[in-house]
């Protein structure tokens, strides 16, 4: 699933590409690409058409393009779930539709449309009402409850620490809720574990300050890193509004390296299942507390 670094990346191309653009007609070509938006796809186009995208916003790993009549805001946004293997992509008027096509936007500019592809329909778009956080932050309604990410310059790092030494939770676990740090998914956690040589499954409640700090930081560099070159693309499933992969899957360290040697001191990679998923660290840089 697209952490940060790849919803940042497709949302820059949104921004540049889709931004101050009115939308003509939206068509709905899959029905569960829609079922976020409980008034159907008939309501989701009506709605659309006529209206003007005013910007491209993210927090975390959610995206979402608020409206609005000429400059002034309707108070609503198309929301974007990219899910498993959603693409938000900008191809020129007559290009063939791809085998996916799920949404397609045309605008009254006659430009590149915009289309949502999705092979497994995991994600998905809706209209969603603004409404502000509880930070006063104007964000859609589906939002709300997401925290800040590491990259946003308000982000509490207090907040967050107190938070961990609150519950009793492994580190990794603690990482991926979103409601308490968001964008980071299960292959930049590995990465900032392994950055901060922290293990996964380390007892939050024992975590020192600078351990906390050192872990952000982690996160920190690797998604500024990922994004530097347009973020991990293990297929043809993650790439940007112009249909380009990233290539930070080649600057790896720990994720999906089981049995490759450790690049500080040679140590096979280990792999362990993980919330039904999978956690590469190195079991002599990264060992768990006693």
């Amino acid at each position: 699933m697209p952490e940060l670094p790849e919803v940042e990346v497709v949302r820059r191309g949104l921004e540049r590409w889709a931004v101050g653009r009115t939308v003509a007609a939206a068509e709905v070509l899959h029905p569960r690409a829609i079922r976020r938006h409980p008034d159907g796809p008939e309501d989701f186009a009506a709605r659309a058409a006529g209206l003007t995208l005013l910007s491209a916003e993210r927090r975390g790993k959610f995206l979402w393009l608020p409206l609005g009549e000429g400059e002034t805001s309707v108070g609503e946004a198309v929301t974007g779930h990219l899910g498993m293997s959603g693409q938000l992509l900008l191809q020129p008027s007559g290009t063939p539709d791809e085998k996916h096509l799920r949404i397609r936007f045309t605008f009254a500019d006659d430009g590149p449309e915009l289309r949502f592809v999705d092979q497994r329909t995991f994600g998905g778009m809706a209209l969603e009402k603004l409404e502000h956080d509880r930070q006063g932050v104007v964000v859609p309604a589906s939002v709300v409850h997401i925290a800040r990410d590491v990259l946003d310059p308000e982000f509490d790092v207090d907040f967050f620490h107190s938070e961990l030494r609150r519950r009793n939770t492994g580190l990794k676990r603690a990482l991926l809720d979103q409601t308490r740090v968001s964008g980071i998914g299960n292959i930049y956690a590995d990465e900032a574990l392994w950055i901060a040589r922290l293990h996964y499954d380390r007892p939050t409640s024992k975590m020192r300050r600078p351990d906390t700090d050192r872990v952000l930081e982690a996160a920190r560099e690797v998604m500024t890193a990922a994004l530097a070159v347009g973020g991990t693309s293990f297929d043809s499933l993650y790439v940007n509004v112009n249909g380009e992969s990233g290539y930070f899957a080649r600057s790896l360290h720990a994720y999906g390296r089981e049995g490759e040697p450790c690049e500080r001191c040679g140590t096979p990679i280990k792999r362990e299942s993980f919330m039904n998923r999978s956690s590469y660290f190195c079991p002599k840089c990264q060992r768990l507390p006693r």
